[in-house]
């Protein structure tokens, strides 16, 4: 048995990491020089794919005469004060966007005038701010602006000043997901960390990007890092007992060394987790008990350890126990991923439907590239009808990986299904011909699969 996570680092090799916000958020993308379509970009795609091999002189000119035709628009301010910053000119920009605010005062001007400050060590903190706060001035209902200005009050480690802007932010467009890690990070630091959680509980409900989930998992470790007033003295011991545990396999020996620590710490949580977690390696679930609502007792706010006494329940099939912890589990801690599939889980188990998408659909954005999670929410869409959902997650793992049996499999029963169930005649066929096709692919690479030759047949029975 392993443990249900890697979950404890010690202290001496364990660092803090916090990935910052983007300066410039370009979000630039690599590509081809023509759309899916076969025509060619516009000048705005191109420009970006300029930047993004690293061209910014031959971006430039294409992104001049786009602010040109749009000087209000916030993307294109964005793009092109990048490519002044990669191609070397900031300092010529600065002066230019001073010398057009001289002239007309123009809140995209201080705006892209923020960001190329913000671009630069020395003039990162009280000039950009000063830009910011203009643009915000000027335009306050932008929420970039807002956005901006709490960023780089943030990175100046002006935590409670930034707090209002990035609140105001979040609160003028509440669909940007990423606008809410910069708030949880001054939520955190001025020790909010409630506040902090609940941003990154947003965050995850929305869709949130790979590079957003990196950026929020450093942060939640911080939040919730069980040794961050680990006594010193007890160090060694504990790297020994973690060695047992989790090197070793050896839970007795692991279990005696844990015992030392909390006779001089006896309120040390992470070691009662920890604790926990040895009895339950050699089965005494009674004492594991004890260890996991210890550590709840003096750590409240780890969603780790309500996660630790949840699984457990589930181990010793007490379903309806378990679910009140994992619910708490990622309350207080959002970017647990296997508390999410083993709730998802116990939703589909109870039928309920909605909570259980919700579950694996949150899961999904945590684990982009993972296949069981898109296998179940897939299942819980089906059963809701779902079909064009359920395809769209069957297919995201198929195009991955053709070779894939189990879900080409999947995507011939899906359709096998939508053919009985539908009343129209037409949906009836497509489905048929979408579940043919899937089905003798499988056959293709396993001619003896019954299910897919049971399937076929039915397709085939009036």
């Amino acid at each position: 048995m392993t443990l249900p996570f890697p979950p404890f680092i010690p202290p001496r090799v364990r660092r803090s990491t916090w990935v910052g916000v983007a300066v410039l958020g370009l979000g630039l993308a690599t590509g081809c020089r023509h759309t899916a379509a076969g025509a060619p970009l516009d000048a705005r795609a191109q420009a970006r794919e300029y930047l993004a091999r690293n061209e910014p002189e031959r971006a430039l000119p294409l992104l001049e005469a786009e602010a040109a035709r749009h000087p209000d628009d916030l993307d294109v301010a964005r793009t092109l004060t990048a490519a002044q910053v990669k191609g070397g000119h900031t300092g010529a920009w600065i002066a230019e966007l001073r010398r057009r605010n001289t002239q007309t005062e123009r809140a995209v001007n201080h705006y892209m005038l923020g960001l190329a400050y913000f671009s630069r060590a020395s003039d990162a903190g009280a000039p950009a701010v000063a830009a910011f706060e203009r643009a915000r001035e000027m335009k306050p209902d932008e929420p970039e602006f807002h956005h901006r200005l709490g960023v780089a009050l943030l990175e100046s480690e002006q935590y409670t000043a930034a707090v209002g802007p990035l609140r105001r932010a979040v609160e003028l467009a509440p669909e940007r997901a990423g606008f809410q890690l910069p708030l949880a990070k001054a939520l955190h630091r001025t020790g909010d960390e409630r506040g902090a959680v609940a941003a990154l509980a947003v965050l995850v409900g929305k869709e949130p990007s790979p590079a957003e989930v990196a950026t929020a998992r450093a942060l939640m470790d911080q939040i919730a890092d069980p040794f961050a007033r680990f006594p010193k003295a007890a160090e060694s011991k504990l790297e020994e007992g973690m060695r047992y545990l989790q090197e070793l396999d050896a839970p007795h020996p692991a279990i005696i060394a844990f015992e030392e620590i909390l006779r001089d710490y006896p309120d040390l949580a992470v070691v009662h987790a920890l604790m926990g977690l040895a009895w339950q390696r050699v089965d005494d679930a009674g004492r594991a008990v004890e260890e996991f609502k210890r550590a709840i007792e003096l750590a409240p706010s780890d969603g780790k350890n309500h996660f630790y006494l949840g699984e457990l329940y589930l181990t010793r099939q007490r379903p309806e126990a378990a679910r009140p912890y994992l619910e708490k589990a990622v309350e207080l801690n959002p970017l647990l991923d296997l508390a999410w599939f083993r709730l998802g889980d116990l939703h589909l188990e109870r039928k309920d439907l909605k909570a259980a998408d919700e579950a694996f659909r949150i899961l999904t954005y945590l684990q982009p590239d993972a296949v069981p999670p898109r296998g179940k929410r897939a299942l819980v869409l089906q059963f809701q009808g779902d079909w064009a959902g359920a395809e769209r997650e069957l297919m995201r793992v198929v195009d991955k990986d053709p070779e894939n049996i189990e879900f080409t499999l999947r995507l011939g029963i899906l359709f096998t299904e939508q053919a009985r169930q539908s009343s129209r005649p037409e949906t009836r066929r497509e489905a048929a011909e979408k579940a043919e096709r899937w089905l003798r692919k499988v056959l293709e690479a396993q001619p003896e699969n019954a299910v897919a030759s049971r399937a076929l047949q039915q397709l085939k029975t009036p």
